[in-house]
């Protein structure tokens, strides 16, 4: 059972938030109680191996390939995925103009499957495949069906999730492994639509994040390290802007200096309780 949070820290969030217009940006701390797990450690630290860099993937066929026989068996998780008490609680709050929208860093869609509007998907979506060679883009489930049907050695191969629908597989399970073609052009070159690590956040997205939080009366960030540059710099917009930079996040995050106020209570006890104090008990989950 969920521990209540401290009167100290609901009083504290709603001085922050009342008669304000806050926009959110979120990340993998968010999502972990949906069985999803994060990157960093509470000092920041990244957890296990390197994850994949944009250009070993555009450039390694053995990399595309390293990268598919991961994903293929992670991906039934992340698809299973619901999204808890903290998502839900951001939708209420959204539909009740407490704040002005949602900006998120997570690729697992449960914002708007937890009927968030507009949600600004910074490094995008697992639920979408993109073709490098044609540009089309195709659904991740079309997707795994042909993962499945080209690798049924897989089948019963147990891997431990790791973020993002990675897993932890054995290498020996690679080396035949069958890449996906894309179903338009036939190419190999078939690539998650998300920003991997050392890839550029789209410019149309970036712009989109900036305005919103520009058009806010501040940021509240939910369950970040904030690590990511695309994340820090609208921090840094808000501190620069004058307004209020607020944190909810079990953790060190790289904008500590700049926050006027963190809490570490978890964002799925937290922000319900704010929904019962500012909107009411009859529309909290």
């Amino acid at each position: 059972m969920l521990d209540t949070p401290t009167p100290s820290s609901v009083e504290s969030l709603l001085h922050w938030m009342s008669d304000r217009s806050f926009a959110v940006l979120t990340g993998a701390g968010i999502s972990t109680s949906s069985g999803i797990p994060d990157y960093r450690d509470s000092e920041g630290v990244r957890r296990g191996r390197q994850p994949m860099m944009f250009q070993e993937f555009l450039n390694a066929p053995e990399a595309r390939r390293r990268y598919w026989a991961r994903a293929m068996l992670g991906w039934p998780r992340v698809r299973a995925a619901q999204p808890n008490a903290a998502h839900e609680a951001l939708a209420t709050l959204e539909r009740h103009r407490v704040i002005s929208g949602v900006i998120t860093q997570n690729v697992d869609t449960l914002h708007d499957q937890a009927a968030s509007h507009d949600v600004i998907e910074l490094h995008g979506s697992l639920h979408w495949v993109l073709c490098l060679d044609c540009r089309q883009r195709t659904t991740r489930d079309v997707i795994q069906l042909t993962l499945v049907e080209q690798n049924p050695y897989m089948a019963k191969v147990a891997a431990v999730q790791a973020p993002d629908g990675d897993t932890l597989l054995d290498p020996a399970f690679e080396e035949h492994f069958q890449v996906p073609h894309c179903p338009y052009c036939g190419g190999q070159r078939m690539k998650p639509d998300v920003v991997f690590f050392g890839e550029n956040v789209a410019p149309a997205t970036a712009a989109k994040a900036m305005a919103r939080v520009q058009h806010a009366d501040g940021l509240l960030v939910v369950g970040s390290s904030l690590m990511a540059y695309s994340a820090f710099r609208l921090c840094r917009a808000v501190i620069d802007q004058g307004k209020p930079l607020i944190a909810i996040n079990q953790g060190k995050t790289r904008a500590d200096e700049l926050l006027n106020w963190k809490v570490g209570d978890p964002c799925e006890v937290l922000l319900p309780e704010l929904v019962q104090r500012i909107v009411g008990p009859s529309t909290a989950r």
